[in-house]
């Protein structure tokens, strides 16, 4: 609601509805660095396109190349392009690659491609390997696709498992307090999401740059809130600029004469054509 108020704003001020089209979608991009971060940057996602093609045309020469696989492959999983990741990475493991780095990668990518038995089981050796590996990141993959497939129960064991590896992850806490509602536990849930919120609060700033959009989750009211203020903001700018008269319309006459003493819609009379005399060519 706010964009469509946005760009009619923007299109009474410009007169053009293509340039404000353009103006807002820049707008977002700007708004979201600095609030929701759910946007990609498009610097970074440019910079990975480009690394992508590269790391591709390396496996085409070469496709024994383990490391251009893997790097490729973690791509990949970032753009939730699962199935094309399983495809990359798991000639790695058949040569021979068992390292926690690379099961834990393909067990991400079984998973988010929905072999969950394969996935679950490459994540289990990865932990036999280190449970700890980049505090706790195995427990929270796995909660995350839990909680997606609906099984709750082993969302929630995974997720309080990360949640006590990692103390200060928002993300954590909000996918928890998901997998507790569905649990029906909507009195832990809510202690969840204020322990959400009170981590994104007391986190320093480079944190809540990155967490945001999950604390946000946790308290919805803060970004309707916003949304409602710009609303308003942009509904009186508009009205006091139409009562300042910067959106008058304006009208075309035929030769000067035509129009006067007449209403837009009503044919002139012959009296008036001949004061108004011939339309100019």
């Amino acid at each position: 609601m706010s964009k469509w108020l946005l760009w009619m704003f923007l299109t009474l001020l410009t007169g053009s509805p293509l340039l404000s089209l353009g103006l807002v979608i820049v707008f977002i991009f700007v708004a979201d660095r600095f609030t929701w971060r759910l946007l990609p940057s498009p610097v970074r996602m440019m910079k990975r396109f480009q690394r992508a093609g590269y790391l591709a045309g390396t496996i085409l020469t070469n496709p024994h190349e383990r490391r251009a696989r893997h790097e490729l492959a973690d791509i990949r999983v970032e753009q939730k392009r699962y199935e094309e990741a399983v495809d990359i990475l798991k000639p790695n493991l058949e040569a021979g690659d068992e390292d926690v780095d690379t099961l834990f990668l393909l067990g991400v990518a079984y998973l988010g491609a929905g072999d969950a038995q394969r996935g679950e089981l490459l994540l289990d050796e990865a932990a036999k390997l280190d449970a700890g590996y980049r505090q706790g990141a195995i427990d929270l993959e796995r909660g995350r696709f839990r909680l997606k497939r609906g099984e709750v129960k082993g969302a929630i064991e995974a997720l309080e498992r990360f949640c006590a590896t990692r103390l200060g992850s928002v993300e954590g806490r909000y996918l928890l307090a998901r997998a507790l509602a569905k649990d029906g536990r909507s009195a832990d849930a809510k202690r969840a999401r204020d322990a959400a919120w009170n981590e994104y609060v007391v986190a320093p700033g480079f944190q809540r740059r990155r967490e945001r959009r999950w604390a946000w989750l946790s308290r919805p009211s803060r970004p309707l809130t916003y949304a409602v203020l710009l609303a308003l903001v942009l509904g009186t700018g508009a009205t006091m600029a139409r009562q300042m008269g910067l959106f008058t319309q304006r009208t075309h006459r035929y030769g000067g004469g035509y129009g006067e003493g007449y209403s837009p819609g009503e044919a002139p009379s012959a009296a008036g054509w001949e004061e108004a005399g011939p339309p100019i060519e």
